[in-house]
C-alpha cells in the first residue's frame, strides 16, 4: 500500500517560514549541495515516528492572482512505482495535473497532481539514475 515519504512547504519568503518552524515546532532546515534554493526538513530524530520534508520558494503569482495558481499548501508526497501510471489513474478519477512529470537529478521521478477538490498530492518513483 502506498504511504506519504516526504512533505513540502511552498514559502513565499523561505527564510521567514524557516524562522517560523525552527521557533514553532523546533524543526532544522538545511540547503543540500546542487539543490539551491530548496531546503530539506527535519522534523525528529532518526527512528521516531513522523516523515521529514522540504521547503522550496512558492512558484508562481501571489495568492490573490488568477493564473497560474502558486501552491498554497504543503504538498504531501507519496512513493508509487510508476509515476506515469499514477498521473493517468489520477485522470482518470476526476483529477489533474498540477505540475508535470520531472527528473529530481539522483533521487527519482517526480509529478503534482490535484485531486477533486483540486488540493496537490506529490508522487516520487525512486530511481538514483534520474537526470
Amino acid at each position: 500500500m502506498p504511504r506519504p515519504i516526504h512533505f513540502e512547504i511552498h514559502a513565499a519568503d523561505p527564510e521567514r517560514c524557516k524562522g517560523f518552524y525552527s521557533a514553532l515546532f523546533g524543526w532544522t532546515f538545511t540547503e543540500p549541495p546542487g539543490m539551491a534554493g530548496y531546503h530539506l526538513i527535519s522534523t525528529g530524530s532518526p527512528g521516531e515516528p513522523g516523515i521529514d520534508g522540504g521547503m522550496v520558494r512558492r512558484m508562481g503569482d501571489n495568492p490573490d492572482s488568477k493564473d497560474p495558481t502558486p501552491v498554497i499548501a504543503y504538498v504531501c508526497t507519496v512513493g508509487v512505482d510508476d509515476v506515469d501510471g499514477h498521473v493517468a489513474k489520477a485522470l482518470s478519477l476526476g483529477g489533474g495535473v498540477a505540475v508535470p512529470k520531472m527528473a529530481i537529478p539522483g533521487v527519482g521521478w517526480l509529478a503534482y497532481v490535484k485531486d477533486t477538490e483540486s488540493n496537490i498530492v506529490g508522487l516520487m518513483h525512486s530511481d538514483p539514475t534520474a537526470a
